[in-house]
């Protein structure tokens, strides 16, 4: 049974302007009333879910993306709004390559804490990534990046400890946004492979299952 408390199923045809005529200047909330929003803060919303949703919807991928009552500007967050343990939110960290500026996505556990080491083996050096570098390069916010949509395709690493799980949920362009997925679609979503990009920790010390391995093989 999937956890049911704190969202609200968007509609199907929510791209574009269908959304808007669909849900006017608000969103659902988890009791079915309409939330109310200035135009211009409903824009803000609708920008991203709907790039997130169009994404997804082009790639066949089943579950559209749905809305928190409140912000889940962070895993822990998002994690307690759905009712599912905080490895299950895959977490999109954007850093910026040092060489070229390009933007480097990292899409980890919720749980796991990103190792810049790792990463930097994998891609090249890279440095934090302030906000407006973060906004310009994915077209979303700090809290409601998503690991699909971005403005210009980045780099983008998966972390193999995502593998524990048979369903996680992601971010969809903003704060109260959020969609469910396997770990297994990631690569088809990303184009993107499994790495070791994470540190390692007492409380991290879970194996990667054969199934795992094998993916992490396979993927491009």
């Amino acid at each position: 049974m999937l956890p049911s408390r704190g969202r609200t199923q968007l509609p199907q045809n929510a791209p574009g302007h269908a959304l808007a005529r669909t849900i006017g200047a608000g969103f659902f909330n988890s009791r079915h009333s309409v939330t109310k929003m200035s135009e211009s803060k409903y824009q803000v919303l609708s920008e991203g879910v709907q790039r997130v949703t169009a994404a997804l919807q082009a790639a066949a991928h089943p579950h559209t993306p749905v809305m928190l009552d409140g912000a889940a500007r962070t895993a822990q967050e998002a994690a307690d709004a759905l009712g599912v343990a905080l490895g299950q939110i895959a977490k999109s960290v954007i850093f910026k390559r040092k060489e070229d500026g390009v933007a480097v996505l990292v899409v980890a556990s919720g749980d796991r804490r990103v190792d810049e080491k790792k990463v930097s083996a994998l891609v090249g050096k890279i440095g934090r990534a302030d906000a407006d570098f973060v906004k310009a390069q994915t077209g979303f916010a700090i809290g409601g990046v998503s690991p699909v949509a971005h403005l210009h395709p980045p780099v983008t690493l998966l972390d193999q400890d995502l593998w524990r799980f048979d369903e996680i949920w992601a971010a969809a362009g903003h704060p109260h946004g959020v969609f469910r997925l396997r770990p297994q679609d990631l690569p088809g979503l990303t184009g993107a492979r499994l790495a070791d990009v994470v540190q390692a920790s007492p409380a991290a010390q879970v194996q990667t299952t054969d199934a795992c391995r094998a993916l992490a093989q396979d993927a491009p």
